[in-house]
């Protein structure tokens, strides 16, 4: 099978695209990777002049870049692929960029981090349309895991070993809740941020993985992290990876999609209720509850991103085996596990490749590494499973003609009348799944904001959230426009949007009065992640002059 997806597929024409498709082989012809030049080209460059936005400073003209920002390979103790293996998927199922992360190890830290680095160089030689990011799976100091990733430059692979070496608490033994570990995940962040400072780095972000499933990742420990270096730690997967763990028959009658399959432990937060460990539609409790964390999280006036991911270690239904180490060798002495070999047999898993369902989406003006985390930086972000649209497109806009996409903010006077703009290109083929989805409702979702630190750091709650229209989109295709008026702003605010293809769907979790369509649990063992697609968008703050 082809490694190209059909938009960057030079024998395909243009006019059987859908729109976003069309707007990525542009961006790519503008880049010099499509065509005869793409044929020739081997490596891409780490960043590229910024392309002149056409509207405000809060409105470009983007194109979104499909991506996933936790991807793991053979150099982690507990997967099988080769970086190779791994980004050919990934670019089959049409993804634009992705990160290596591997877990923290000392076979990772004293040889495999190294030995990963000279296969990654060969996997962008291989595919040299897909941004390639060598990253981190960060064992948080009392804490759960987090994405670190940088740029290729010249300290990629050093920055990442110090790190290591200095912060993880896999390898210090400083995984219990304690405040001194709690600090040093603090300086850990503030550390990546001098990397950055001091030109040691070009670029580098943080985002935390799967925050809900032990619940040991407290309120204020996700507000210590972000107010370290709001530009370094930048936000958190709203769905986890591992979205087939639940598929019927599979891996028993108590799975859950993420693995979200645990119960509060002595050092989980006491203040998560039993909600919080299990996903809801695929995603974590964080995200998916309407007026919960993240709402609280969006209501201090300050942009945290979500982003969704493969979380891949073995693939549900492969084939392939983990290789045989030789005698005497183990992970810490290769640094990898061995090449993983075909056995015609299917083997356990629990994830989709890179891209086979869980998608981010990241909205940038030009084909770069740095434009990618720009991107996420800004917040242009937006994620979706099972491929339930073909691309969203959110504008917010003032009477007076100032308007905002996601990630940005739109100033207005208090009084001032406001509209939201929903434009989307439906499904237009079927999925990896064969099946081609339809989306049935947009539910907007709109939150006040206090513009002040939460006065109990460990509070989740953000009362003035709730779902304030919800448009059923279910007799539509193709490429449409929802308009929504949003009547006149009295306060500070922000607006957000959330997709479904409606098939299980009910009372939220803090009551069908804030979330009257939320998504729900599925029953422990048969939650088919194809039969139950959500997309969600980053928020678009207001803010009264």
């Amino acid at each position: 099978m082809s490694a190209l997806p059909e938009w960057a597929d030079p024998a395909v024409p243009e006019d059987d695209l859908d729109p976003q498709g069309v707007s990525r082989r542009g961006i790519l012809r503008r880049a010099g990777l499509f065509g005869a030049a793409f044929a020739a080209t081997t490596a891409l460059p780490a960043t590229a002049p910024a392309a002149a936005s056409s509207g405000t400073d809060h409105d470009p003209e983007l194109v979104y870049l499909v991506g996933d920002h936790h991807v793991h390979s053979q150099y982690s103790h507990d997967a099988k692929y080769t970086p190779s293996q791994a980004a050919r998927r990934g670019a089959q199922f049409g993804l634009d960029w992705m990160v290596l992360t591997e877990h923290s190890n000392f076979g990772h830290q004293n040889i495999g981090a190294a030995q990963e680095h000279a296969a990654i160089v060969d996997a962008r030689a291989e595919n040299p349309r897909l941004l390639i990011f060598q990253g981190l799976e960060w064992y948080i100091p009392g804490a759960e895991h987090a994405t670190v990733f940088t740029p290729p430059g010249e300290h990629e692979v050093d920055v990442l070993r110090q790190f290591e070496q200095a912060y993880d608490g896999k390898l210090l033994a400083r995984t219990e809740g304690t405040a001194a570990n709690e600090a040093l995940a603090v300086a850990a962040i503030k550390w990546l941020a001098a990397q950055k400072a001091s030109g040691r780095l070009d670029d580098v972000l943080v985002l935390a993985n799967h925050p809900s499933r032990l619940g040991i990742d407290s309120p204020h420990e996700i507000r210590a992290w972000r107010d370290a270096a709001p530009h370094i730690m930048i936000g958190m997967e709203g769905a986890p990876g591992a979205q087939g763990a639940a598929l019927p028959g599979l891996r028993g009658a108590t799975s859950i999609r993420g693995e979200y399959e645990n119960k509060p432990s002595a050092q989980s937060h006491a203040g998560y209720p039993l909600d919080a460990y299990v996903t809801y539609g695929g995603f974590d409790w964080m995200t998916a509850t309407v007026g919960g964390l993240w709402d609280a999280l969006l209501a201090e006036g300050r942009l945290f991103s979500i982003t969704s991911n493969s979380d891949n270690h073995r693939t549900v239904h492969d084939t392939l085996r983990n290789g045989d180490y030789p005698a005497g060798a183990a992970f810490d002495s290769l640094g990898k596990v061995p090449d993983p070999i075909e056995t015609g047999v299917e083997q356990p898993g629990s994830d989709f490749w890179p891209g086979q369902f869980s998608r981010t989406h990241v909205g940038v003006t030009r084909y770069g590494y740095r434009e990618v985390m720009a991107g996420l930086r800004a917040g242009r972000v937006w994620v979706d499973h099972g491929q339930l649209v073909d691309g969203i497109d959110v504008r917010l806009a003032s009477g007076g003609g100032r308007s905002a996409t996601l990630g940005g903010r739109l100033r207005v006077r208090r009084g001032e009348r406001i509209t939201l703009t929903v434009t989307v290109d439906g499904a237009s083929r079927p999925n990896y799944h064969g099946v081609l989805p339809r989306l049935a409702h947009l539910d907007v979702i709109r939150g006040v904001v206090t513009g002040r630190p939460a006065a109990d750091p460990d509070s989740w709650r953000a009362p003035g959230t709730r779902v304030v229209e919800t448009v059923d989109v279910s007799r539509r295709g193709g490429r449409y426009t929802v308009r929504i008026p949003l009547g006149k702003v009295t306060s500070s605010g922000y607006v957000r949007v959330r997709g479904s293809d409606g098939k299980r769907h009910g009372a939220g979790l803090l009551g069908a009065g804030i979330d009257p369509h939320g998504p729900i649990a599925h029953t422990p063992g048969d939650g088919d992640p194809w039969l139950d697609t959500w997309l969600y968008t980053n928020p678009i703050f207001i803010d009264v002059a």
